[in-house]
């Protein structure tokens, strides 16, 4: 215990300085031993253990790889900080294996309007609402904490369940955490990448969705519990897409509440995020889901406030910023490109409810 206690406090002190060194400083020179004590310190805070010696000599040696990646982006004047996040021990290849996955399109050009009608996915006519310069819909109690996906890849799953979860509170004021594993075990069948769509679509046609606590994750594919299926506490009444390559539009949408969408995670840089607005260079390659739950700006740099899935080990506490009117109409990291949202008729009474700043029966 003593010993635990020892590299805990080392840690806790070498990392105090690690975080002095991450706002354009030098490029700080570290020796075996401090590298070594963050190492030990990263394990012992993330509750890490290896099978071997031989492996936790392989996982050192890419930690400390990461590590010096990590020093020279921080000692640079950029707008957002790389961290010894829950991905220091992988490589970029198993990272993109393990994490990430090309998210097909959406199903034809189809969507399915609030009346179970059919319309063309890109029919729109929307105008850009006047809406309020910033909002964080954690503040308006209408995100659940971040989760962990794991190695299942089940982003889609996750994005669809919070997205869920945001209507039905503001529309009903009720705080309920949703099942993520009925959708993979149900719905997908498996633990592959999945269309943004096809959960909206698996809920309404099973008139609801059973809760989280009653099914649980387990970030791994089992045969589907149709006894737990049946249970069907939260509904929505439809789903939209948003019009693509159109962050105005996009923000009129995140405005009324949390959205469903996806973007390119890809490289390094996204991979090690720490804190801060993300600016680097990234594709629009859709491979990973994720919410955008508001915007706002930071001195002159507006952002997106994106809620990702992988634990609150990863980035400001599981949260992303990601830089906002760019010059591409896909957004940064193509997150303009994809994105929908349910829709949730209000009951005829209701608790106390959320205050959106649009109306949502518009």
């Amino acid at each position: 215990m003593a010993s635990h206690i020892h590299v805990v406090l080392l840690f806790n002190s070498i990392f105090s300085l690690f975080l002095l060194y991450s706002s354009s400083s030098p490029v700080p020179v570290r020796s075996e031993y401090e590298v070594s004590l963050l190492f030990e310190g990263w394990l012992v805070k993330l509750n890490k253990s290896y099978q071997d010696l031989a492996e936790k000599e392989k996982r050192y040696d890419i930690f400390k790889d990461n590590l010096k990646y990590i020093d020279e982006h921080n000692a640079g004047n950029h707008t957002f900080t790389l961290a010894l996040n829950v991905f220091a021990d992988i490589t970029d290849e198993e990272y993109r294996a393990t994490y990430l996955g090309t998210l097909p399109t959406p199903s034809g050009i189809d969507m399915i309007d609030d009346n179970g009608n059919e319309s063309d996915k890109y029919n729109f006519n929307e105008t850009v609402d006047a809406v309020p310069d910033s909002i964080d819909w954690r503040d308006l109690g209408a995100v659940q904490p971040v989760r962990n996906q794991g190695g299942c890849f089940s982003c889609w799953a996750f994005t669809a369940v919070a997205a869920i979860e945001g209507i039905n509170q503001i529309v009903t004021g009720d705080v309920v955490a949703l099942s993520e594993q009925q959708l993979v075990d149900c719905e997908r069948k498996s633990c592959d990448p999945y269309y943004l769509d096809k959960p909206m679509q698996y809920v309404m046609k099973n008139g609801g969705i059973d809760t989280r606590q009653d099914y649980p994750y387990t970030a791994v594919y089992a045969k589907c519990d149709t006894t737990k299926e049946s249970n069907k506490v939260v509904t929505i009444d439809g789903y939209k897409w948003i019009p693509s390559n159109n962050e105005k539009i996009l923000k009129t949408h995140v405005a009324r509440q949390p959205i469903a969408g996806a973007l390119e995670g890809y490289e390094r840089a996204f991979k090690l995020y720490g804190s801060g607005v993300f600016t680097k260079y990234c594709g629009t390659a859709l491979d990973h889901a994720v919410t955008l739950i508001g915007y706002g700006t930071e001195g002159t740099q507006d952002y997106w406030l994106i809620k990702n899935s992988w634990g609150d080990f990863w980035g400001e506490a599981g949260y992303l910023r990601l830089e906002r009117n760019v010059n591409d109409p896909a957004g940064k990291c193509g997150i303009a490109k994809m994105a929908l949202y349910p829709t949730k008729n209000k009951p005829l009474r209701v608790k106390e409810q959320v205050q959106s700043p649009l109306d949502l029966s518009s």
